[in-house]
């Protein structure tokens, strides 16, 4: 997927080839990095034919597919080709701005109601030629598989984390629940923590412009493309983070939400009774704001 993990666990056994394999299975199902995934032969295959995956595929893509019905499209995983015309997908940066017509030719390709699953026998279906993307929520599924496959080793306290989406059991090796940094949004801080999050049984998600960013002519242009509109998201949000059962949902929610920005994102957090924090540049520097589940478990620390 592109990234680093780190499992810090508690078990009975060696589980560290384990996780291994189970990673390379979420890879090999879910990644754009690699040519012969599955989902790499599905966006190479022919438009209008049942393509057969396995079942977690499906999984992922039916939540993905709920996300985009709940949120009117801001969140889509066939913005696959905007995000490769950006630079932001395997090939990387051009190093030149894509022109309008680039854009709205690749918008033509963006489009969930186009992308169609079932689950028996498992399968995909494209209605026309698009890309799907995953990484706004394979990285989250794939803590939550590492956690099902700690908890069925007997391990009883972890912390997984796939590029920084993160997913606890229990408590850390002194007894206390788990520390969880959310870094203070500026590229030239990155690793400063502006808020800790003490979590037991939660999965934590962040989606910002700080960390993975193109700039050009003094530019920068978010990783974060908006599929409705076909440019990276531009707005006074610089991160959020939401905490949810699920490192999957988690993933998926906070994307969403940093697309559809600080006041149409909080609206919808809040609608939602998402547990979120929003982190909000302003003339004075930034700004947080918490929905009510989010100052509840703030609270409760």
């Amino acid at each position: 997927m592109g990234t680093l993990y780190r499992v810090t666990a508690d078990c009975p056994v060696n589980v560290a080839r384990d996780v291994a394999r189970e990673l390379a299975r979420v890879n090999q199902e879910m990644s754009t990095y690699d040519e012969s995934s599955t989902l790499s032969r599905f966006n190479r295959s022919v438009p209008g034919r049942w393509f057969a995956v396995s079942a977690d595929l499906v999984a992922v893509v039916a939540v993905a597919a709920q996300l985009s019905v709940v949120s009117a499209g801001a969140f889509d995983v066939t913005v696959g080709p905007l995000v490769n015309l950006w630079g932001f997908g395997p090939n990387g940066f051009s190093g030149v701005r894509p022109a309008q017509e680039q854009i709205d030719a690749a918008l033509a390709r963006v489009g969930h109601v186009h992308l169609e699953y079932r689950a028996k026998p498992p399968a995909l279906r494209k209605r026309e030629d698009i890309y799907v993307d995953l990484s706004a929520i394979a990285k989250g599924y794939g803590v939550d598989r590492l956690a099902q496959l700690l908890i069925e080793s007997a391990c009883g306290d972890f912390l997984v984390e796939i590029g920084g989406e993160v997913r606890t059991r229990g408590t850390n090796e002194r007894g206390a629940p788990w520390r969880v940094g959310v870094e203070v949004p500026d590229p030239e801080s990155i690793g400063v923590v502006q808020r800790v999050l003490h979590l037991r049984e939660h999965s934590v998600a962040t989606s910002g412009d700080y960390r993975n960013f193109l700039e050009q002519d003094g530019v920068r242009f978010s990783h974060t493309i908006d599929p409705r509109t076909g440019q990276p998201v531009n707005h006074g949000l610089a991160s959020v983070t939401v905490v949810h059962t699920s490192a999957m949902w988690a993933d998926g929610y906070a994307t969403l939400l940093n697309v559809l920005g600080p006041q149409a994102g909080f609206s919808f957090a809040q609608d939602t009774g998402l547990a979120a924090l929003f982190i909000v540049r302003t003339e004075n520097g930034f700004e947080e704001r918490y929905t009510q589940p989010m100052l509840l478990l703030l609270g409760s620390q």
